[in-house]
């Protein structure tokens, strides 16, 4: 199972569209408190939109009550990990996952990272930048552990439930006939 963790996040419309994904991925979310907001603004349900109810999540207190209450294997992203994310060979894992993301301002408590240096992993940016968004951080790196694992439990075409996958077949006919 792939748990995305993030610590102390600070903007509700980036946690509110990481909601989102861990639904869209059936991610388990870790959220470490302190929060910059409170998990009932409008503002964090507008981005998760209709999804929370199926979101799996759990609020710790501070990092420490997180790590104890989890085991698997973690991954720190960080813009001051000496690996990339890339590096990383999930397919050899056989723990839960823990992707750990930092507060949008600061990152990772550096006391955390420095005692998992060798569990420290970035995202390649050019030297324009400190950091890319948060939530596109998580949507990065998360789909790319599904992809080395082949996108278990999920859909590789468009399910029935919404357009189904001959959708698009279904509406260039539906287009030939009416110009007939």
């Amino acid at each position: 199972m792939i748990h995305i963790v993030l610590f102390e996040p600070e903007i509700p419309q980036n946690t509110g569209n990481i909601m989102r994904t861990c639904v869209a991925i059936g991610a388990k979310l870790h959220l470490i408190e302190p929060l910059g907001f409170r998990l009932d603004e409008k503002t964090l349900k507008r981005s998760a939109l209709d999804y929370l109810e199926h979101l799996d999540y759990e609020v710790y207190d501070n990092y420490e009550k997180f790590a104890k209450a989890n085991t698997g294997t973690f991954f720190f992203l960080t813009r001051y990990g000496e690996k990339t994310y890339s590096d990383i060979s999930f397919k050899e894992i056989k723990d839960d996952i823990y992707l750990v993301f930092g507060r949008e301002s600061t990152g990772i408590d550096k006391t955390i990272l420095a005692e998992h240096l060798d569990q420290c992993y970035r995202i390649p940016t050019t030297d324009k930048v400190r950091s890319i968004n948060l939530s596109n951080c998580v949507a990065l790196v998360s789909y790319e552990v599904l992809r080395q694992l082949d996108f278990p439990h999920l859909f590789k075409e468009e399910p029935e439930i919404f357009k189904g996958k001959d959708f698009l077949k279904q509406f260039i006919e539906g287009s030939n006939n009416e110009e007939k």
